[in-house]
């Protein structure tokens, strides 16, 4: 059986309005939640960019779900500060917890006004970074020269057990690498024969923990607002990697999707006004062999896709706690 969780997406929805609706989530019957963790929006449309750490903390003591991140240390944060706040979220909250690791996207690192490595260098840096990370959450004294720099660094609050770091990957290459020192893997959508081959790299090359995946969908009782929302909030969201990752400003993707017809909408997230139809999306990618899916309604009011997924969808579903 498979995790069904809810996405809090931070670059739509004002944080007290996001805790409000994974909150709700739970009542409706999603077992588990994770949320993004940007400093810049997709596009000026979506208008919101909450602390993710902030609202974890916040989002743990309310519910009773697990929780996961998604977060890319080594530039706009040091490895070190995000072990800490690793390290403090799973000992207040053992067993609930859990961070997944990429590279990044230029719109949230260029802040700090380093430049923007290109991907392998960013690569070589994750994984310099999650051995920092992996050191100081077993309880080191950790100092690190490389890619990061690391000066005698230590946690003195430690979880009894660290947990899972998962690798976030879009790529087959990016899976099979991150099999090397992943407790997990994390992709997003796509098509079923491309899914296939990430779970594929992940575990043929020794990738161990649960794989897990992130799908963008759209309903409302009307098909054509379910179209409309989609391609009103993630339009600059359709663009395939180097773009995504390199294009630095809201304005940039904002002026990149000027041209965005609202059919494409449908490559990138999975938009109906039927019920019956999400749950034939969601257990299709269930029986891809993913152990948690993740559901990211893309628009910016979440309560009805919440209270109709909970009374239509999910019973559809094999619904199981983490």
């Amino acid at each position: 059986m498979t995790v069904y969780g809810f996405h809090a997406s931070h670059e739509q929805v004002p944080p007290a309005d996001l805790l409000a609706a994974v909150m709700r989530a739970e009542q409706a019957g999603f077992t588990a939640a994770m949320c993004s963790d940007h400093f810049s929006p997709w596009s000026s449309r979506q208008g919101e960019s909450g602390f993710a750490w902030s609202w974890l903390g916040a989002a743990l003591q309310a519910t009773r779900l697990s929780y996961g991140v998604v977060n890319a240390p080594g530039q706009r944060y040091h490895p070190a500060i995000i072990a800490q706040a690793i390290g403090t979220l799973a000992s207040m909250y053992p067993g609930r917890f859990w961070a997944a690791l990429g590279t990044g996207e230029a719109s949230n690192e260029h802040i700090t006004g380093g430049g923007w490595p290109n991907k392998a260098t960013r690569q070589r840096r994750l994984e310099h970074s999650v051995e920092v990370m992996r050191k100081l959450l077993q309880g080191e004294e950790v100092s690190h020269d490389g890619l990061v720099t690391v000066d005698r660094a230590r946690l003195w609050t430690l979880p009894d057990e660290p947990p899972a770091l998962l690798g976030a990957a879009v790529s087959v290459a990016t899976a099979e690498r991150c099999a090397r020192w992943a407790d997990g893997m994390i992709t997003v959508a796509a098509e079923e024969d491309h899914l296939r081959r990430m779970i594929a790299a992940y575990k043929d090359n020794g990738g161990r923990g649960k794989v897990c995946l992130q799908v963008h969908v759209s309903y409302h009782p009307d098909e054509d607002e379910a179209l409309r929302i989609a391609h009103e909030q993630w339009r600059t969201n359709v663009f395939a990697p180097p773009f995504c990752w390199d294009t630095d400003s809201v304005e940039s993707f904002d002026q990149a999707a000027e041209h965005v017809r609202p059919e494409a909408m449908h490559a990138a997230v999975r938009i109906s006004s039927d019920p019956g139809r999400h749950a034939e999306w969601l257990n299709s990618y269930a029986g891809l062999g993913f152990d948690a899916i993740y559901v990211h309604h893309v628009g910016q009011e979440q309560s009805g896709f919440i209270d109709v997924f909970g009374e239509r969808v999910l019973p559809q579903l094999e619904v199981t706690r983490p």
